[in-house]
């Protein structure tokens, strides 16, 4: 969109997209909205500006009389609009009443709308409609309808004795949630205008009975406290709360508190004398509350020592409060109006808030190196958006310091590492105990292991004997690192569908429950897509699970990429376990990544040399068909053969590609070229093309 400031574009702007305020299409009308509403703010001629707002409320109109869900989002949309200019919709308030046959999701925002343009001159004719609304059948409807009168009385003073008067009128139908309701916003009422309509608190006490909602609860509690010295049994009241106060919730115990404090202070006689003992008594001795018990010895000090500077503290004037129940901070609503008729503005939520706009670094050197992909017959990605990609964000660490553990590599031999691999900083610096490891033994004969996957820990641990004919697991988490709780895993790949098939042997002397998994953030974006499914292991007993994994951006780390899976395991009866484990490439190489050999030399002829890896190999001696036969079996698909060999693609589950060339076998050495857009993923992929030669 265009932005001047100068005034004459914008109202040629505006002029030119009138006429599509009258689209048959929704998005069309409210797309025009957003530009106008826009282009307005640079208008300077007040008589330019006046007729043209006129002219926006009309469309809208246009839109409550559709179908409900298109209501539903033109009012959500209206409902941010109005915020910033009411005068659109100011005399068109009747469009808003809700009809006997609305769905509840169109009433509730109409009834938003109504609360957002309710002014002195409107307010009669609101309240009788929130009169109407309040003895509806819809329980919820019912409750922000008496709220709404309740904000109406906040926000306009004027009507404020009008909006009483309608709750008096309510509390009288004796209907228990409307009531409650009552309770609820004459409390606000009180806050706002204080001293000024205490001649109701007879009738609320006189309703005391029907309280059984925490919040109607805590409010009518405040108002006993807050005008105890002008309550003649205020002491009695109070009394009738404090019999059942350990069983009250948090917010009500608080409300008891404060309440019975500020009775002892207005009324300093032996029976409430007696309350606020019995209180503080509670309060600091009978629960494990924080917040309860440091507000109970806050108020014990300051009545023991100093009982002038207690009521100075307690009994101070309250700011007054202000109805901000649904309004948005400028900097939101700019944001908000600058997209309307999109998800954002029915959501009322800030696009990137929910919108992942961000994929994992790619570390490309010039050229023209497209991946197109692979379901579009070829088309490109352009490589200036793929520099320009933002690498994903830092997430705040869900499972606490991982840093320094071993991972069990699923090979038989261990390479030696220069340094551990420690994804988290090791934040907490966790020691997960167990015995030292194993000196590493050296890497085999012709560098099979070139990013030294090996070496991110020991040889494993032997699995225990398994009982029926599933195929053992390699140990991740040894009895003694485990507090008695051996893990053994391995993510595999099945029907499209990344899983961690998992085996926990109880060596303890008790059954061990309650059994749950968490991923840390890793190179790969794999997190559990379910709970752990595990029954209670008995002692000595072995349980084995499939977990679902699934690949999400937001849980991806940015590059370079590490082949781990820290994993963090709950259990009722030994707390937090951590483990951390090689991931398995062939698991995240997708069914997806099989390309056409015209397909993969587009794309092989345009990598620069920056995204290319070579390397010698053993053929563990196969012949070139058998080696591509082994890749086929590691998650690579075979495109063709060329001058240099076999050529074979695959498709990481973040979306690069993973492309290979594998030269004939000459004295048992293959020469093998690796490609991808992520340069960070070309030592991974040749020690995985490795692993599944040798």
């Amino acid at each position: 969109l265009k932005s001047s400031s100068d005034s004459k574009d914008a109202e040629s702007v505006i002029e030119r997209i009138i006429p599509r305020l009258q689209h048959a299409n929704c998005a069309v009308v409210l797309s025009a909205l957003k530009v106008i509403l826009k282009f307005l703010r640079f208008v300077s001629d007040e008589d330019f500006k006046g007729p043209m707002v006129k002219k926006l409320a009309a469309p809208l109109v246009t839109l409550l009389n559709t179908e409900p869900q298109v209501q539903y989002v033109a009012l959500r949309n209206i409902n941010i609009i109005i915020q910033r200019h009411k005068e659109i919709l100011q005399n068109n308030i009747k469009v808003f009443f809700c009809k006997y046959n609305d769905p509840i999701y169109v009433k509730m925002e109409k009834l938003e709308a109504l609360i957002k343009l309710a002014n002195a001159e409107n307010i009669d004719q609101l309240l009788l409609e929130f009169k109407e609304y309040s003895t509806e059948i819809d329980v919820d409807f019912v409750r922000k309808s008496v709220r709404a009168i309740g904000r109406c009385a906040v926000s306009i003073a004027e009507s404020a004795q009008k909006c009483i008067d309608v709750l008096l009128g309510l509390i009288e139908t004796r209907v228990n949630y409307v009531v409650q309701e009552a309770v609820i916003v004459i409390k606000d009422i009180f806050r706002k205008y204080p001293n000024k309509y205490e001649s109701i608190i007879s009738t609320l006490c006189e309703n005391l009975d029907t309280l059984d909602e925490p919040e109607a609860k805590a409010s009518m509690v405040w108002i006993i406290g807050e005008y105890a010295d002008r309550i003649d049994n205020a002491d009695e009241l109070l009394e009738t709360f404090l019999e059942t106060f350990p069983e009250e919730t948090s917010p009500v115990q608080l409300q008891l508190l404060t309440a019975t404090v500020k009775l002892f202070l207005k009324k300093p006689t032996e029976k409430p004398q007696e309350m606020i003992q019995l209180v503080l008594s509670n309060a600091t001795q009978e629960t494990d509350n924080p917040d309860l018990r440091d507000r109970a010895y806050i108020y014990w000090r300051l009545l023991s020592t100093d009982p002038e500077a207690a009521k100075d503290v307690i009994l101070s004037e309250k700011p007054v409060i202000a109805d901000d129940t649904a309004s948005l901070d400028p900097e939101m609503l700019d944001g908000l109006l600058a997209n309307i008729g999109t998800l954002a503005s029915v959501y009322q939520k800030l696009p990137d808030t929910f919108v992942a706009r961000v994929r994992p670094a790619v570390q490309l050197a010039a050229g023209d190196f497209q991946a197109p992909t692979l379901d579009d017959g070829g088309a490109g990605q352009d490589p200036a958006r793929a520099e320009q990609s933002a690498p994903v964000p830092d997430m705040p660490d869900l499972l606490g310091g991982l840093g320094d553990l071993e991972v069990s590599a699923p090979a038989p031999a261990a390479a030696a590492a220069a340094a551990p691999v420690d994804l988290m900083g090791d934040l907490l610096s966790l020691d997960v105990g167990g015995p030292a490891a194993q000196p590493a033994a050296q890497p085999p004969a012709g560098g099979s292991d070139p990013f030294g996957l090996d070496s991110l820990g020991g040889a494993p641990a032997a699995a225990p004997a398994a009982a029926t004919q599933e195929p053992s697991l390699p140990v991740l988490l040894t009895v003694e690192k485990g507090k008695g709780l051996e893990v053994s895993g391995r993510l595999e790949r099945r029907q499209g569908q990344v899983s961690y098939e998992l085996s926990f042997r109880n060596a303890t002397q008790q059954p061990l429950d309650g059994l749950m998994i968490q991923f840390n953030k890793n190179s790969f974006g794999l997190a559990p897509a379910g709970a752990l499914q595990v029954p209670p292991i008995a002692p000595g007993a072995s349980q084995r699970t499939s977990l679902p994994i699934s690949v999400d951006p937001q849980a991806a780390t940015p590059a370079p990429a590490k082949p781990v899976l820290q994993v963090a395991i709950k259990c009722n009866q030994l707390g937090v376990l951590f483990l951390a484990d090689s991931v398995n490439l062939a698991a995240v190489l997708m069914e997806d990544g099989a390309m056409q050999y015209a397909q993969f030399q587009q794309v092989w002829v345009k990598a620069p040399a920056a995204n290319t890896q070579q390397q010698q190999l053993s053929s563990g001696g196969k012949t070139l068909e058998g080696c591509v036969q082994s890749l086929q079996g590691s998650g690579l698909f075979a495109s063709g053969s060329g001058a240099f060999g076999a050529h074979l693609s695959g498709k990481f589950t973040l979306g690069a590609l993973a492309l290979v060339e594998v030269s004939a076998p000459q004295n048992g050495l293959v020469q093998v070229t690796c490609k991808s857009q992520r340069v960070d993923l070309l030592p991974l992929l040749m020690a995985h093309v490795g692993k599944a030669l040798a």
